[in-house]
């Protein structure tokens, strides 16, 4: 038998003089070579299954780290929850707002400027989509909620229908709705803002000759917007052009006139920042299982990664748990991920000198778990936990979040600086989805490795040659001993 081989301009002669399957011999002796290949291979899997391991930690401690941003607000700990004895008045509180119960009269809500039609536009049979048949230049002037003037002006063609003008104007920044009603046949213009803004003139002026709104849309006279009038805590007349006014960092809105003095009363919101508190612990305890777990997991040395040949034999479950188990292990006992956790313990449990009542989490109701099996995460009892939101949601904030520096810089500041540092580490061995080979670590290792496979199948290929060549020259030796000893039988045969 004679085989080509490609890219190569020797001759394969197999088996024809001595009767030797050489193919099945030469795939013999390359599959033993190959071995070498395949370990390569598995090693830049396993190399690969690691790196992604480590990106999704910090993928984790990145979700960790940007929680710590807003955990480090003051009005996460200092949110407050307002009640109000009456529907017609609402309000809410920021962290600013001084607890306690506010007064609140409303004699008038602020109402928004309007003018209707006092007529049908165009007659019976018309059709605000088609196009008006004639050019009009439309302005007019209102004004916005600090009493700026402006000014709308635009020519319109014959082609333009009044939805056009009407939509346009709508969506100017005129601060004006402007809207056809079929049914009447009228137009409706209205301010989108509340109150008084020209000082008793009109909110939408027309000026003295403007034929699009005299004479083809035929406006009325405006019902003017006004003012909200309140009175603040029996002593305090406001008036205000829009139904709701701010004091002490509490909005009061304004639904309807109220019959005499609402109560509106303002409190620390203990619920919600119980929340933020409680949700930020979870996550942390997920991060400990997380790495924790990462850290223990069994490494199944008999389940390395399988090759592609492998592959073809087995059945897509059985691939899927063997996988499950060549990938088990990857980041156990792992130096980065043990010093990241232990720092991050730290920085809960180390005293924190607030110059306040709080400077440590027990004191507040946060301890870790006393199940050793739960590796250090944290409990809450809830009851001490509101308690101390109530009681001093400043002091608790302290505790959290302190820029100082020493033995007075706050638990997320000290967290957030140990987050870091172990997601840098991590981006050194592991890098990023944005990082090229040569800036970490496995990214060096891979490229080397696929060096090292490349140079080798470029050996397998010259061994499998070598083979072939031998072989050859083998059955050629045989050939012609063959051909010599029939030629010597043949001569004494005669």
């Amino acid at each position: 038998m004679v085989d080509s081989i490609s890219g190569s301009n020797s001759m394969r002669v197999g088996g024809l003089a001595s009767g030797i399957d050489t193919d099945s011999l030469v795939e013999q002796l390359m599959n033993a070579e190959r071995q070498k290949l395949y370990k390569m291979q598995q090693e830049q899997t396993k190399l690969t299954w690691q790196q992604d391991s480590y990106r999704e930690v910090n993928t984790s401690l990145k979700s960790f780290d940007d929680m710590l941003t807003n955990m480090k607000l003051s009005t996460t700990y200092n949110q407050k929850t307002t009640t109000s004895s009456s529907s017609a008045v609402t309000a809410t509180a920021d962290s600013s707002a001084s607890n306690g119960s506010y007064s609140i009269e409303v004699t008038q809500v602020a109402t928004a400027a309007i003018n209707v039609s006092t007529g049908s536009v165009g007659g019976d049979d018309f059709n605000p989509d088609e196009p008006i048949g004639e050019q009009f230049t439309v302005s007019f002037t209102t004004y916005d909620q600090e009493g700026t003037e402006i000014k709308y002006d635009k020519t319109f063609t014959s082609s333009d229908s009044l939805n056009d003008i009407l939509k346009d104007i709508t969506n100017s920044n005129a601060g004006v709705r402007a809207s056809y009603d079929a049914q009447s046949g009228k137009v409706v213009m209205e301010k989108k803002y509340t109150g008084d803004l020209n000082k008793d003139n009109a909110e939408i002026d027309f000026g003295t000759d403007n034929a699009f709104f005299s004479d083809f849309l035929k406006m009325g006279e405006e019902s003017g917007g006004q003012n909200a009038k309140i009175k603040y805590n029996g002593v305090l007349d406001v008036e205000t052009p829009k139904n709701s006014y701010t004091l002490g960092g509490v909005t009061f809105n304004f639904v309807e006139k109220t019959n005499g003095p609402v109560r509106v009363s303002v409190d620390n919101d203990v619920d919600a920042a119980y929340d933020k508190i409680k949700d930020f612990v979870d996550k942390y305890n997920e991060i400990i299982e997380e790495v924790n777990g990462r850290l223990d997991e069994k490494v199944y040395r008999d389940y390395p990664p399988l090759t592609d040949d492998q592959k073809k034999e087995m059945s897509e479950d059985e691939i899927k748990l063997w996988d499950e188990k060549a990938k088990s292990g990857m980041l156990k006992g792992d130096s980065v991920l043990q010093n990241g956790l232990f720092s991050m313990r730290n920085a809960w449990y180390s005293n924190v000198e607030t110059g306040g009542e709080y400077t440590q989490l027990a004191q507040i109701g946060i301890t870790t778990s006393k199940d050793y099996l739960e590796n250090g995460k944290l409990v809450i009892d809830e009851k001490q936990l509101k308690d101390a939101l109530r009681e001093s949601p400043d002091g608790v904030y302290k505790l959290f979040s302190n820029s100082a520096e020493g033995e007075s810089q706050g638990i997320l500041q000290r967290l957030e600086k140990t987050v870091d540092s172990t997601m840098d580490n991590i981006y050194k061995k592991a890098g990023k989805s944005t990082y090229t080979n040569d800036q970490f670590t496995i990214g060096k290792r891979l490229d080397d490795v696929e060096k090292r496979i490349d140079d080798f199948q470029d050996y397998l290929t010259q061994t499998e040659d070598r083979y072939w060549r031998q072989f050859t020259a083998m059955e050629t030796a045989i050939s012609q001993m063959n051909q010599q000893s029939a030629y010597l039988a043949s001569n004494f045969g005669g």
